[in-house]
């Protein structure tokens, strides 16, 4: 069983968020986190007995801020704004995503600045420890003040109300806390405002986006190694000599990686005195567009760092100075700026991948035939899935817009800069999910290119990332329905089985400690 991930409100990392979401790694409140919750619980019932104003508590929230809340309604106040906020539209979020956005949640609140009981934060662990997921629906946050919307499905299945996911569909909150012997939250003032106002929705698809990604770039430089033998290329542009001179950390790994990749390969020697003097981009800048990417995704890394250790409702509360200060740690713009800097590096990584498929179909040059079949014309080979590629690949163009440099005001333009980080990430995922796809086509193409040129044998790393592919897909001798290779394919990429085969000959690529 995975070591338990302990909620402190300091030192989360993603890699834990990725195991509770995952691989359903347990989860604790540590015990030293207890006494800062509590005191800051104890300052706002002071100040409930004291009838002080404080937002979302003994006021309405947005628009509503200048509306005094008498005290007999201030826990009504909070599950109406759970019920009220409860709106999303849309398919609903994958489970580890929601596993993700509850640990999230709960870390945050650990901080000791939220003014929430302890038993808050126990149930969220507890729902999570036994697989509790609420049923939230993708589409409603504006990404400032917080999800609110997902936040609100979420934290209302730990009332009893709402759904939360069943073997088949969902099935009443209330119920299946019941049966687990989960007694629902009745929300004491300022808890339901805590549970939803934070940005938990981008940062769990951020965590998660950084794992994925971090897979996807590897297996890039796979299988652009395996494009570099297929269409006889050269190595020289990895060479340690130009890196040094251009010395940015994540072109300086992917060079690395594909001359380890390419090293030993009989595929290489075999044209080394050839005329071709440099070859398209997507081949020879690998270094320094996928390393790019690398950095990008670097960068998003360390701000999930800080992000998923913040306190980010409003207000916040502090004790210790006999404060509660409202503010905006709730906007996500820190979050969907570098959302939208990876999505755009993705979706380039696409644009390089199907480029070097598109060259590999055109292989006359160095003899390999049109498309990649034998009796072309009457076989039609490789042709159409490179259409899919473009299709996606011009998806991806489209999806990895700025969302984030718009802007929608809501609550009578109280909230008038948002953040929209919520759906950037939706996009991010999306890119990243065609992104796969494409690698897996270029895996395909590259793969049959290399078969063309046996009994050559390319490079260690690409033989066993091509000895992998060809345990699941056979050569192409003749035309066939491709979707489901592709679906394998793409089956493979994501889950890093290309990444598996290869680093069992080569080593680490790309590790988590790498970036």
């Amino acid at each position: 069983m995975p070591h338990t991930v302990t909620c402190d409100g300091t030192s989360l990392t993603v890699e834990d968020v990725v195991r509770v979401a995952r691989e359903h790694a347990p989860v604790a409140l540590a015990d030293d986190a207890l006494a800062d919750v509590e005191a800051s619980r104890s300052y706002v019932d002071d100040l409930l007995d004291s009838e002080e104003t404080v937002y979302g508590v003994t006021t309405g929230i947005g628009e509503l801020e200048d509306t005094a809340i008498d005290a007999g309604d201030a826990r009504q106040l909070q599950e109406n704004l759970l019920a009220s906020h409860a709106c999303g539209v849309g398919d609903p979020l994958p489970a580890d995503v929601v596993r993700a956005m509850m640990l999230l949640r709960a870390n945050a609140l650990a901080k000791g600045v939220s003014g929430v009981r302890p038993a808050v934060i126990e149930t969220l662990i507890e729902a999570l420890n036994v697989g509790i997921v609420p049923r939230v629906p993708s589409r409603g946050s504006v990404g400032s003040s917080g999800d609110l919307v997902p936040l609100a499905h979420m934290a209302r299945a730990l009332t009893g109300a709402g759904k939360v996911r069943a073997d088949e569909g969902t099935r009443p909150a209330d119920e299946a806390l019941a049966e687990v012997g989960i007694q629902p939250l009745t929300l004491e003032p300022k808890e339901g405002l805590a549970l939803i106002n934070g940005t938990q929705l981008q940062a769990a698809i951020g965590c998660l986006l950084v794992q994925d990604a971090r897979r996807a770039i590897a297996t890039a430089c796979i299988t652009g190694a395996m494009s570099v033998e297929g269409l006889r290329a050269s190595r020289w542009p990895f060479d340690e000599r130009l890196r040094q001179v251009r010395p940015h950390e994540g072109a300086c790994r992917v060079a690395a990686t594909l001359e380890a990749l390419l090293e030993d390969s009989g595929i290489m020697l075999s044209h080394r005195n050839c005329d071709k003097v440099q070859d398209p981009y997507s081949f020879r800048c690998m270094p320094q567009v996928h390393g790019a990417v690398l950095d990008a995704v670097g960068h998003l890394a360390e701000v999930l760092s800080t992000e998923i250790n913040a306190a980010t409702d409003n207000p916040l509360v502090f004790p210790d100075d006999e404060l509660v200060i409202s503010g905006g740690n709730f906007h996500g713009e820190p979050l969907g700026q570098p959302i939208a800097y990876v999505a755009s590096c993705l979706a380039k990584l696409a644009v390089a991948s199907e480029r070097r498929t598109s060259h590999l179909l055109q292989g006359e040059d160095i003899e390999l035939p049109p498309f990649l079949t034998t009796g072309g014309g009457v076989n039609s080979g490789l042709m159409i899935p490179q259409y899919v590629s473009a299709s996606l690949t011009n998806e991806n163009q489209a999806l990895s817009h700025p969302v984030v440099a718009d802007t929608v005001p809501t609550s009578g333009n109280q909230e008038d800069v948002n953040a929209m980080g919520a759906a950037q990430a939706l996009h991010a995922r999306q890119i990243l999910a065609n992104l796969e796809t494409v690698l897996g086509i270029e895996a395909l193409t590259a793969a049959q290119a290399i078969d063309f040129h046996a009994p050559i044998e390319p490079g260690v790393g690409v033989k066993a990332a091509h000895a992998r592919i060809r345990e699941e897909v056979p050569a192409l001798d003749g035309d066939r329905e491709l979707r489901p290779d592709i679906r394998t394919l793409a089956a493979m990429v994501a889950e890093g089985e290309l990444r598996e085969a290869a680093e069992d000959t080569v080593g680490p690529l790309l590790t988590l400690e790498d970036i």
